[in-house]
């Protein structure tokens, strides 16, 4: 493997947040008088930027203040319950992974807002490990559309050809081939990944560092 960046979605690669996000969401709904079921939640949100969940949950005739400050609020209560699970929501194996790759460029490129990204970085102290850092808020068009794993790239000053990106979303595996990366499927939340260059239960996976090690 030479001259190779990794990027990393974070919910679901670096952290397993699905969980907490669901109870946030839920709660939520709930004192909005809007109640909905954990697995509709789940569904309806996997992969997506926040603006685009407020309005298929909560209203498409929001302005885009109402829809900031419902996103806002349920993220608030979303690090509220991460903040004092987050180590045991680490993804397996993904912090020895990247001490073992340390020196390969990398970055964190996510649909999550910046405040849930600084929480899992600097509350499991892996900010160091990555050289670039972008959110849902930098580009234009979020997942499934390339421009976030586009502009991860340019920040390393790599070639989208030789970038690997690690994802656990249909949304996000589509970001990442639309921009002309190779995508391992990281299974934190379905075994049926379709359309990735390599299936890995976790950063534990055996067959992992082969692959890698023969790109």
């Amino acid at each position: 493997m030479n001259d190779f960046a990794f990027l990393f979605d974070l919910d679901g690669v670096i952290v397993d947040s699905m969980p907490l996000h669901t109870k946030a969401w839920s709660a939520y709904l709930e004192q909005l008088g809007l109640p909905a079921t954990e697995a509709a939640i789940v569904s309806r949100m996997h992969g997506k930027r926040n603006d685009d969940i407020v309005e298929d949950f909560i209203g498409r005739d929001l302005d885009p203040a109402a829809i900031f400050e419902h996103g806002a609020a349920k993220e608030r209560l979303f690090r509220k319950l991460m903040e004092a699970r987050l180590k045991e929501h680490r993804v397996r194996g993904v912090e020895e992974f990247l001490a073992r790759f340390d020196g390969v460029p990398m970055a964190v490129a996510s649909n999550a807002e910046p405040a849930n990204i600084d929480l899992v970085l600097d509350g499991l102290r892996l900010r160091s490990r990555f050289q670039a850092v972008v959110d849902g808020q930098q580009v234009h068009r979020p997942k499934p559309f390339p421009d976030i794993y586009l502009r991860a790239a340019a920040l390393l000053n790599i070639s989208p050809r030789k970038c690997i990106v690690f994802e656990d979303s249909p949304p996000g595996i589509e970001a990442g081939r639309s921009a002309g990366m190779r995508v391992v499927g990281v299974q934190t939340h379905s075994a049926d990944l379709t359309d990735v260059d390599l299936s890995i239960r976790d950063f534990e996976d055996p067959k992992l560092e082969p692959w890698l090690n023969s790109q």
